[in-house]
């Protein structure tokens, strides 16, 4: 179910019957733009020296998004099952994980976007070397794929579910006397079709970590498969990147 105003991205760019009492016509569909349909994630999270990472994590949902979210729930009748939709978030980027609280926003209100509130703790999140601590700033969210990862070169064009505009804005503060040594680079990329970018960087004792993602195109022609191969490899290197901390001389 879609809030009205908006349409699932099956429809979008595509032709529908308007029936009225003297017949009907097919009328074009229109495209929406990329920030009625996707998640905004922003989490604050703290780590300690042991690579334990605990925090809370906050996601609006918009568009198509939201109304997955909708309808897991909806079919949910126990509460562990209610919680799924999180786990699997957090089961795609971490081994080792614990949902402490969780609670949603929204569910019924179909005018407004649907939100996630929950906590987690991730023991052995990042990894020791030594006096130094590894840390992917890149804590949820996968957004790379491997589906074009073929030795066959794709003969359809690549469809999309809609246009989407994905963002994280993650916060860790770093444990006590730990300081950053070593940040991963920036990325900027813009295929036209999509747009990927991402930041690492320092803020006080913070590690903070943006990135977004945007789906403008609702098909990518055969014939530029490659770029988007390219395009999702890109991806999958600054989701695996870790930040590199070392203990203060100060």
């Amino acid at each position: 179910m879609i809030s009205l105003g908006l349409l699932s991205g099956g429809l979008q760019a595509n032709y529908g019957m308007l029936v009225t009492s003297d017949g009907g016509d097919l009328i074009k569909l229109p495209q929406l733009p990329v920030d009625t349909n996707g998640t905004a994630r922003t989490a604050k999270l703290t780590l300690d020296e042991k690579g334990t990472l605990r925090g809370d994590v906050h996601e609006v949902r918009s568009g198509d998004s939201a109304a997955y979210q909708r309808g897991a729930l909806r079919s949910a009748t126990v509460d562990t099952d209610k919680i799924k939709p999180v786990e699997a978030v957090a089961a795609a980027s971490l081994s080792t994980f614990q949902i402490v609280k969780a609670s949603v926003a929204n569910l019924r209100v179909m005018d407004r976007p649907f939100e996630w509130n929950y906590s987690l703790e991730a023991v052995n999140y990042a990894k020791t070397a030594g006096d130094l601590l590894l840390v992917r700033p890149r804590v949820l969210g996968t957004l790379a794929s491997g589906f074009l990862e073929t030795k066959e070169p794709r003969q359809f064009p690549v469809e999309f579910a809609g246009p989407e505009r994905d963002t994280d804005s993650i916060e860790i503060a770093l444990p006590p006397g730990f300081e950053v040594d070593e940040l991963p680079p920036a990325v900027n990329v813009d295929n036209g079709f999509a747009t990927y970018r991402s930041k690492t960087e320092t803020v006080g004792s913070t590690l903070r970590y943006t990135r977004t993602i945007e789906i403008k195109d609702l098909s990518v022609p055969a014939d530029k498969a490659d770029q988007l191969k390219a395009f999702y490899r890109i991806i999958a290197g600054d989701e695996r990147n870790s930040a590199v901390l070392k203990r203060s001389s100060r």
